[in-house]
């Protein structure tokens, strides 16, 4: 998080607001963003703008307002998912003739876990079926209340199509902004969040910052968790050389040594060394904050494109994890494969798909093995689920099962960490993969695992029986002898009713 020396400076002055605009994907959070700047941004400088840059400012009264124009919950998600406090001001759009949608939803949950506020605006009022009164009451169950109705959510009613009610919306974000006090001191070395970064053919490694504190200078040494360098090159949205960046203001930085992560927050360093080392402590943190000795659910995540799993993958990192981890062992953009399902086998990972459909022989094998995998349209549908698989983790208790007793005959091969065994069954039963217990007289002296089958007379069996003389992979620290006892057995999950 951004550093705590800030938050107590006698220096503090007003900063622009930042804004997110969030939504259904039909309801017209991009042609409202549209809109704002034919209103506000003049054809001169719009002209210049030469690329996509992810935020842009506006000018209204005086006072400049900053949107981040990446819209969708998803992408918000993403840069909030890493602990960054992008957005000040969230723009909740709804469509007048439609009312609430399931994006909608996933909205208003990602505006209430940002703890930000939020203005509604009822969008697409140029319609003849527009009814704005249905979305303020369908709100209600989502426990939204606008100010006409008693509660504290601002409305106010546009159309992008026509582009009214831009300059009250405009009205209210200052008005927001100027209750919520936004500030900033602007003599301190410069932090930050990622908005976006790409690799551009011609221009190398080039980033999107938005400087939330203090003030961005070119040559000024900058680092993330997994990159830094200096800023060789700056840039405001119009494509405009500048040399420095106050608060609330994006840029295009051209000075990383690679691709910083989108979501990640930067900080200004005196110099390279500094800036490694201050890689080094937020890694180390992160990984305090996780936690180190967190169970771990492992996950194998499919989704549609590329967007939403970075979106997703920021969100389940950034569940909370007390005595459990969500882990992505697997990951991409695309159907789930059969190599998805075969991990999932081997792993006991859970398989989520997002948008994703497994394809034919996955969901062969899948079925065959009784492997489960779950899909979803809706993220938070998915981080729900999610959410249950850790809640259920938690409850479960580890049960151990003895199996039976082996005494050591014969070692055929040692090697470091792993030796093949022989030996004759004197107790139960023996089965492959199981955990052992190495006793030699009565002391135990370690533990180790069965990797893979056993055999019996040169053929595979699946188990041994009392007498059976077999052989097997035994992998441990502890070196086994003639004369040892193993103790084999196996953990099974016990599920307790929440």
């Amino acid at each position: 998080m951004y550093d705590q020396k800030y938050f107590m400076s006698d220096k503090l002055e007003k900063r622009a607001p930042i804004v997110v605009i969030l939504g259904h994907v039909d309801h017209g959070k991009s042609s409202l963003l549209e809109a704002i700047k034919d209103f506000r941004i003049t054809p001169k400088e719009s002209g210049g703008i030469t690329q996509h840059i992810g935020a842009y400012e506006v000018e209204h009264e005086g006072k400049k307002i900053t949107f981040i124009d990446t819209p969708g919950h998803e992408a918000f998600s993403c840069m909030r998912s890493r602990g960054a406090n992008v957005a000040d001001i969230a723009i909740l759009v709804v469509a007048a003739e439609e009312s609430i949608k399931p994006q909608t939803k996933e909205a208003i949950q990602c505006v209430k876990t940002s703890k930000i506020p939020m203005i509604l605006a009822i969008n697409k009022m140029d319609k003849p079926e527009a009814n704005p009164q249905k979305v303020k009451n369908d709100l209600l169950q989502e426990e939204i209340i606008v100010e006409d109705l008693g509660g504290e959510v601002p409305v106010v009613e546009t159309s992008a199509i026509k582009k009214t009610g831009i300059k009250e919306l405009l009205e209210l974000i200052l008005l927001v902004s100027e209750v919520n006090d936004f500030n900033a001191d602007f003599s301190s070395p410069a932090q930050g969040v990622i908005i976006e970064s790409h690799l551009d053919p011609k221009r190398g490694v080039t980033a999107t910052v938005l400087v939330k504190n203090g003030t961005l200078n070119t040559q000024s040494i900058i680092a993330t968790t997994s990159a830094f360098g200096k800023v060789k090159v700056m840039e405001d949205f119009n494509g405009l050389n500048i040399k420095e960046a106050e608060a609330s203001k994006p840029v295009i930085v051209l000075g990383f040594e690679k691709l910083p992560y989108v979501g990640e927050e930067f900080i200004e360093c005196k110099d390279s060394e500094e800036a490694k080392a201050c890689m080094a402590i937020k890694k180390e943190r992160e990984a305090f904050d996780r936690g180190a000795d967190n169970k771990i659910l492992n996950i194998i995540l499919r989704t549609d494109v590329v967007g939403s799993l970075e979106a997703l993958t920021g969100m389940i990192e950034a569940l909370p994890s007390g005595d459990i981890r969500a882990q992505i062992i697997k990951s991409g953009a695309g159907p789930i494969t059969e190599e998805d399902v075969q991990t999932a086998i081997t792993s006991g990972a859970h398989i989520l798909g997002f948008k994703s459909k497994p394809n034919t022989l996955a969901d062969k094998l899948a079925d065959q093995r009784k492997i489960e995998i779950k899909t979803y349209d809706i993220i938070y549908e998915l981080i729900d689920h999610l959410k249950l698989l850790m809640k259920a983790e938690m409850v479960d208790e580890i049960e151990r099962r003895d199996l039976g007793k082996l005494k050591i005959l014969k070692i055929f091969r040692t090697e470091k960490g792993k030796q093949i065994i022989g030996g004759r069954i004197t107790q139960g039963e023996v089965i492959k993969d199981s955990k052992i217990e190495i006793f030699r007289g009565e002391e135990k002296i370690g533990d180790g695992i069965i990797v893979g089958p056993i055999q019996k007379e040169r053929k595979t069996i699946e188990k041994g029986q009392v007498d059976d003389e077999i052989g097997m992979l035994y992998k441990g620290q502890a070196e086994v002898q003639e004369g040892d006892t193993l103790l084999f057995y196996i953990e099974e999950k016990k599920h307790i009713e929440l």
